[in-house]
């Protein structure tokens, strides 16, 4: 199956993906391939949510010959992804691939690393920017950031995407996420699936997934 449960969250297992993934754990991958292996990243994702997840109709369809019966998938044009910028930019543009009809929205979300971690091991997390679509009963939202580390970033962004309407479907989409964010996402939203494409050993003290892939958005832009 491209999609097993594994614990808290649903692991997608093409080996595409997990190619893909391996080469840009390298450290030796420079921004560009690492850019373009997020986006390659993201058009898998999106290709195994559409296999795994969404469901399929029956249509006629008359070919140059004659009438026959196709299959369609169903809400194509029901999806919302949202950006978390924006380590989220590459990995979003591949998923555009795979849903090119998709409502987007953005938000500007970061840590506090100079606060550090509290006592329950979540940072402090600032919102710069939110710029959200209309979200309907009948969409299924899909909100992308490569890392899922400590899960307060996606707690505080889930806290807006959630306020800005009630989808059919929410899935929490990432590369490499670690059992603690996990955990914080899944107990804060049981109503969100977690998808990943690896779960990672830990954190280290810092709240950096290890083994990880580094600062994916300092990696993408070349920030560092």
């Amino acid at each position: 199956m491209p999609i097993e449960q594994r614990g808290d969250a649903h692991l997608i297992t093409h080996a595409l993906a997990r190619h893909t993934l391996s080469r840009l754990r390298d450290v030796e991958t420079e921004q560009v391939a690492f850019r373009k292996g997020l986006v390659k990243l993201g058009r898998i994702c999106g290709y195994e949510i559409i296999d795994g997840v969404m469901e399929t109709e029956y249509v006629a369809i008359d070919t140059p010959l004659a009438e026959t019966t196709g299959e369609r998938v169903r809400g194509l044009d029901d999806v919302v992804i949202i950006n978390v910028l924006r380590a989220a930019t590459p990995f979003v543009e591949g998923l555009l691939k795979a849903f090119p009809r998709a409502k987007q929205g953005v938000i500007s979300a970061g840590r506090d690393e100079s606060a550090g971690m509290d006592d329950t091991g979540a940072f402090p997390i600032s919102i710069d920017y939110t710029k959200l679509p209309e979200i309907t009963s009948q969409d299924t939202v899909i909100v992308a950031d490569p890392m899922l580390a400590t899960g307060s970033t996606m707690c505080t962004v889930l806290d807006h995407v959630t306020d800005a309407g009630d989808p059919e479907d929410l899935f929490v989409l990432s590369a490499v996420s670690a059992p603690d964010g996990l955990t914080r996402v899944g107990e804060a939203y049981p109503e969100a699936d977690l998808l990943t494409v690896a779960i990672d050993d830990e954190l280290d003290e810092d709240g950096f997934i290890v083994p990880g892939l580094g600062d994916a958005g300092d990696r993408a832009f070349r920030t560092k």
